[in-house]
């Protein structure tokens, strides 16, 4: 079973100031509800949980996409034994042997040393079950609610819980609404109460527990539904159905490889893939889908999703689902529309609602890339309209839509006054490309005419006297004190060099701005071939993500954050892709690792797997929206992807050393491939795929029809 050999504490060796993935150790369901892990500090924000950490504080339910989101709706639960003279996790937590303890997708398993209480558990979509073995008689279960909180014992073996905890949300009463079932009786010295940051001591005398979990964002009554309709399983039904819904989708792609390492790293990187978006919708008692309108405070029918940022996972966890998770990504489309129409705007960053982080509105690309594969052709009509919507109209809340949408309009770009104003403009052309492709499968001809001209707009920042990309003030005058190597104030998370090539729409036309494929070639290659320095400059001191850069010797090729994904992929734009496969392998092998330091930077709901996975497989969708991969080098001996119509794409490459890091040939069901990409719809016939593999560069001369998209000729 290979959620046996997942660890979930890959990624996890965190803190504020370094990310190896910043991720969390989450135990649950694919995209689920909740997810559980162990807390081992309460004294460090959100970054709860580390791997050498050796106490134990509980079971925290959490929903913390990221520690730079911070959590919403969590506790923690604590088996306890003995005279409890203080319910602090101070005063309660236990150390515990991290290499003795279960972390998996599917369960956890914890040994609280200072009690000898061995304890598993293993959630459900809305719930979870605990099986706990104390060895003394007076035992507990502490409950600890930060926040606002009230409780009720419904009877001897039942409590209910209500819990208002976030780091932001429209509703300021936002509740978690959480019910207990215990299998023994428990004691409570108060039958109900209420209060501020608190904490819940059950108490009973018996040496086993099961403990069964019912939650709902929507009511007391939905909590109790959603543990009623799972009453009658056993912890092993439980964990069985776990383990049958993580094998369904871990292996849709199989992996042969020589290296057993790399084939862990590939796995551990592919359940990260499944865990965001998570459900947002829960099933009322005719199991219609129903969910909480956080803006407008009310139920509403249909599904949503929530707790992520489209900025990142645009760019690979949405084409893979597109690939082997189609399903998904149909229903997760639903709930967008819905929020959509809920909020008049669509999402950007949820969590659980709008937060408004990072520019541009790039959920257009997961629109735009469904509706060129023929993914939910039903929804494209709204969707078209909803992504006019943010492009044209300028939100009274800045939580919504686009920044600087009427200056955008008025000038072409975003001028220099808005805060980060580069990265917004060359998104919002990205985007308008992202409408066209879909006004485009609509018909819409005046829609697709007018947005692919706006899509050009990257033109109008592009300073040739630098060949970069630099902030323009109202005036149309480029900003007099430019320096490449500055993070922040015009840049997102970069520099001039990490946010100047993000056209991913028309790259020859970029080619065309630098004067031609030479002078392109060596502005990559001074970008790789440097020291990997930077000035701090709009913020003022070093944020984690430019000491993640220094860390590694990839030049200004950031590979810790998702605006360099791209970059070696460049190349293959000016018929060069022998010039990116060592880079591709190298960042493979060196950055990426099946461990607790296993990323070069945030993971960032999937997305750095995503690069993993679709780079491990030699193929990436550098421009989602236009049904393309563009051809790298694979990792593995042999791959079959098990494609959501049923047919199955078998990958294979040969000889496969580490002396191999060039593309020699490659063939297509037997027969030689030239071109430099792969097009979705050919992927979806299944096949074969071979890649013969190479010492030494082979470059050739290909003809124009085996480039990839660009709107430019």
């Amino acid at each position: 079973m290979l959620t046996q050999t997942i660890d979930t504490r890959h990624g996890t060796a965190n803190q504020h100031s370094f990310s190896n993935g910043n991720c969390l150790p989450y135990t649950g369901v694919p995209f689920g509800m909740n997810y559980f892990a162990a807390q081992t500090t309460d004294q460090k924000g959100s970054w709860w949980f580390h791997p050498e950490d050796r106490i134990f504080q509980g079971y925290r339910i959490t929903h913390q996409p990221s520690p730079w989101m911070g959590d919403f709706s969590y506790l923690t639960l604590t088996p306890v034994s003995g005279n409890i003279t203080e319910t602090s996790l101070f005063h309660t937590q236990s150390g515990y042997r991290p290499e003795d303890s279960e972390f998996r997708p599917t369960h956890l398993s914890i040994n609280q040393l200072r009690y000898q209480i061995q304890s598993k558990l293993v959630p459900s979509m809305y719930g979870g079950i605990m099986d706990i073995d104390y060895q003394q008689t007076n035992n507990g279960f502490l409950v600890t609610l930060p926040g606002r909180y009230s409780y009720k014992a419904l009877d001897e073996h039942t409590l209910a819980l209500e819990i208002i905890n976030f780091a932001d949300c429209e509703d300021p009463d936002f509740t978690f609404y959480v019910v207990l079932s215990f299998d023994s009786a428990f004691e409570l010295a108060e039958k109900n109460g209420s209060g501020e940051h608190g904490a819940i001591l059950l108490s009973f005398h018996t040496q086993k527990q099961i403990v069964r979990m019912g939650t709902s964002f929507i009511s007391p009554a939905q909590a109790l539904l959603n543990l009623e309709r799972e009453k009658t399983q056993t912890y092993d039904d439980y964990l069985e159905n776990s383990r049958q819904l993580w094998h369904e989708l871990l292996t849709r792609i199989e992996i042969e490889h020589h290296d057993q390492e790399q084939i862990a790293t590939f796995y551990h990187n592919f359940y990260r893939l499944f865990l965001f978006p998570q459900t947002f919708y829960e099933r009322d008692e005719n199991d219609q889908a129903i969910h909480y309108d956080t803006l407008n405070k009310k139920v509403r029918p249909g599904v949503l999703y929530t707790n992520n940022g489209f900025w990142d996972t645009y760019k690979t966890v949405y084409p893979l689902f597109s690939l082997i998770a189609q399903d998904k990504y149909e229903e997760m489309l639903e709930g967008f529309l819905n929020s959509y129409h809920e909020t008049g705007f669509l999402p950007k960053w949820l969590s659980p609602d709008e937060r408004n982080l990072m520019p541009g509105t790039l959920i257009d690309a997961v629109i735009a890339d469904a509706a060129v594969k023929n993914i939910r052709p039903d929804l494209m009509p709204p969707f078209l309209e909803a992504m006019k919507t943010a492009a044209t109209t300028q939100s009274e809340d800045p939580n919504y839509g686009r920044q600087g949408t009427l200056d955008y309009l008025k000038y072409g770009y975003v001028p220099s006054n808005y805060h980060e104003s580069v990265n917004h403009t060359l998104d919002y052309a990205y985007s308008d490309f992202c409408i066209s492709q879909v006004a485009k499968t609509l018909g819409k001809d005046d829609d697709q005419a007018y947005y692919s001209k706006q899509a050009l707009n990257y033109r109008s920042i592009f300073n040739p006297e630098f060949g970069f990309m630099v902030a323009k003030d109202k005036d149309g005058q480029f900003i007099n004190d430019f320096l490449d190597i500055r993070w922040g104030r015009d840049y997102a998370e970069g520099s001039a060099w990490q946010s100047s090539f993000a056209v991913y729409q028309d790259f020859r036309g970029l080619i065309q701005q630098f004067g031609g494929a030479n002078a392109f070639e060596s502005k990559l290659i001074e970008l790789c071939n440097q020291k990997p320095i930077f000035d701090v400059g709009g913020y003022g001191f070093e944020i984690h993500e430019m000491t993640e850069m220094a860390a590694v010797e990839f030049g200004q090729l950031a590979i810790s954050n998702q605006p360099s994904f791209h970059y070696p992929f460049l190349f293959s734009y000016i018929g060069k892709p022998e010039m990116a496969q060592p880079l591709l392998k190298q960042l493979m092998t060196q950055t990426f690792h099946a461990s607790t330091m296993g990323y070069p930077g945030d993971e960032d709901n999937g997305s750095m797997s995503g690069w993993y996975l679709f780079n491990s497989l030699g193929f990436y969708p550098v421009t989602p929206g236009t049904e393309e991969y563009v051809l790298g080098i694979p990792l593995f001996d042999k791959a079959a992807l098990h494609l959501s119509n049923g047919e199955t794409l078998t990958l294979t490459s040969s000889p496969n050393h580490p002396q191999q890091q060039f593309v020699e040939q490659i063939y297509r069901n037997e027969e030689a491939y030239t071109k430099l990409f792969l097009k979705h719809s050919d992927i979806m016939k299944g096949g074969t795929l071979h890649f013969d593999l190479g010492i030494v560069p082979h470059p050739r001369t290909y003809a124009k029809e085996d480039y990839p998209f660009s709107l430019s000729n």
